[in-house]
């Protein structure tokens, strides 16, 4: 009986817990070899080792600080050279929920840093070898607050509408480089001491069940998963409002009429 080709390995940040993990999980269990990258390298171990026996794949790991230059760059090197990375998964993120006026200045920074330019920075890094193979896999995490930020607010939500943003461009620029790139954007997840602004735990989905939804999602050509949606009709007319707004509506030569400024009041 012929064997299923092998999906290669997976790079997933944030791994040493939560959804991280999870996706760490699920993906060997799948099939994949993994590169394991969060900052805590006894978690990093000791989930390796886990996932090693319980699956006989190869897992290795690399402890790394994202917002340290040098061990960003590591990882970018990594997915720039190594051949036998089909799938980043980047789920490693920040988040600093309260509104502008009560954030500190240094925590809203290594937020930035880690949940747009670390993930725009590993995502660079790692496309142009997907596309000179062939094909691959790009997960960005997002979140619902991405698309709401009025939800929770904060600079944190408009980093995740980085994330989702920057997922939307990256899928129209490589339709046709067999690479299938899905943004996930859960609500509040579990377990986790969710944010003061946060809504409650009550409203929390487990860390597995959300990863086990976002492949579900993936196998079925989905772009954005939203895994507590019950109706995704909801989100496909969202969608469908968003984009009948053309170029021609957004950018023209004069002022809007309704404004009464240049060509427009003449």
């Amino acid at each position: 009986m012929p064997t299923a080709p092998h999906p290669g390995t997976a790079l997933v940040t944030g791994a040493s817990s939560g959804i991280g993990a999870a996706y760490a999980d699920r993906l060997a269990r799948r099939g994949h070899d993994l590169v394991l990258v969060a900052r805590c390298p006894d978690r990093l171990e000791a989930l390796a080792q886990r996932l090693s026996r319980a699956t006989g794949r190869t897992v290795e790991y690399i402890a790394a600080d994202l917002t340290d230059p040098d061990r960003l760059a590591r990882v970018e090197a990594l997915l720039r050279t190594d051949g036998r990375v089909t799938t980043l998964v980047n789920t490693a993120g920040l988040c600093a929920a309260a509104p502008l006026l009560e954030t500190d200045a240094e925590r809203l920074t290594a937020m930035i840093g880690l949940n747009v330019t670390a993930l725009a920075r590993l995502t660079h890094a790692a496309v142009p070898g997907l596309v000179r193979r062939g094909g691959g896999t790009v997960v960005n995490v997002a979140c619902v607050t991405g698309i709401r930020p009025e939800l929770l607010g904060g600079v944190y939500a408009a980093t995740k509408a980085f994330v989702l943003a920057f997922s939307q461009s990256l899928r129209h620029e490589l339709a046709d480089r067999n690479i299938r790139v899905q943004a996930v954007c859960p609500g509040a997840v579990a377990p986790g001491t969710p944010p003061e602004h946060a809504p409650g735990e009550e409203t929390a989905m487990t860390a597995g069940d959300l990863v086990d939804a976002a492949l579900a999602g993936l196998d079925q050509g989905e772009f954005v998963t939203i895994p507590s949606l019950p109706d995704p009709r909801a989100w496909e007319e969202f969608e469908a409002a968003r984009r009948r707004l053309t170029w021609a509506d957004l950018s023209r030569r004069t002022p809007a009429a309704r404004y009464g400024v240049g060509r427009a009041a003449a």
